[in-house]
């Protein structure tokens, strides 16, 4: 009997995990649970007979993938996957997807919910601004960044977006409007919300030179990776440009040097929140189980993210 082991040290809802065990036990397959584990040598020994795995946040590096003998699939339940060494899986033949889409309303909505935290001043009593009319600018328009401006559509923002491999058409079908480099996103608009990935080419490009061409009053807002942040020179920038907040959903390495030199201006979530929604949970769990399924028996591999 194919086993799947669910591991997660922050478990999905028990509606969730009944969801995955419908429909792996629908299929004849098994479902282990290894969930709040404090050790990665629990891990390791969870791992040794298990043919696929369901994750979170949790990491699954060479050291994982050597103690998984039996192993043939990784699904990380959501959308990022650096927490997957992907080279490693692809030398021991393991397939690795995530589920993209599952979350992508909860991450639109918590960037929509910080961006009203941020202009009303954080609700400290003063008096803030609204958003109608300000110009939005989306950093990436996949699942989640067209959700942003679903929503903030909503609040009548004006909404621009710049994706290198999405095309022109797809991004302005809905009214967006698509403009031609990223520079031209962060001159245009009041807001950027961050969606890229952490990849080689990503990683510390949201910089002072990136930044510094927001207008006066520019909010960056960031629910997608810390490690696209160069947090060195933002903290130059903000320091020269008393006009400019930072909001995260993703704690930076040097928090304490951000709130303490930006208070008023800066806002981090304690935890990444972005996919914590009773919703999102179910939803990410139980397509991941699916698609375990899918690749076992049918050899479907539409969400593998490795070679």
């Amino acid at each position: 009997m194919t086993k799947i082991l669910v591991a997660t040290e922050k478990p999905f809802a028990k509606v969730a995990i009944d969801g995955i065990k419908e429909v792996a036990q629908g299929a004849g397959f098994e479902v282990a649970l290894l969930e709040k584990y404090t050790d990665k040598k629990q891990l390791l020994d969870a791992v040794a007979d298990a043919e696929a795995i369901i994750i979170r946040s949790d990491i699954v590096d060479a050291e994982v993938l050597d103690a998984a003998k039996k192993l043939r699939i990784v699904v990380r339940a959501g959308a990022g996957y650096d927490n997957v060494d992907l080279a490693a899986a692809t030398a021991h033949g393991v397939c690795v997807m995530n589920t993209p889409g599952q979350n992508a309303n909860a991450v639109a909505e918590l960037a929509l919910g910080m961006l009203v935290y941020a202009v009303r001043n954080f609700f400290n009593g003063t008096s803030g601004t609204e958003l109608m009319g300000k110009k939005l600018g989306i950093h990436a328009f996949g699942n989640v960044g067209r959700n942003v401006a679903r929503v903030a559509r909503g609040f009548g923002m004006q909404i621009y977006a710049y994706d290198a491999f999405c095309p022109k058409e797809v991004i302005e079908q809905d009214g967006t409007v698509a403009v031609s480099s990223v520079e031209e996103l962060y001159s245009t608009c009041d807001v950027v919300s961050l969606h890229i990935p952490a990849t080689a080419e990503t990683k510390n490009s949201i910089n002072y030179a990136l930044v510094g061409r927001m207008p006066k009053g520019g909010i960056l807002l960031n629910t997608a990776r810390k490690e696209v942040i160069n947090e060195e020179e933002l903290i130059r920038l903000m320091e020269e440009r008393t006009d400019l907040k930072y909001i995260t959903d993703i704690m930076p390495a040097a928090n304490a040097t951000f709130a303490e030199k930006f208070a008023g201006r800066y806002f981090a979530t304690p935890k990444k929140m972005g996919a914590q929604t009773a919703e999102a949970n179910i939803n990410a769990g139980i397509a991941a189980a699916r698609q375990i399924v899918d690749f076992i028996n049918n050899g479907v591999e539409k969400f593998r993210v490795n070679k």
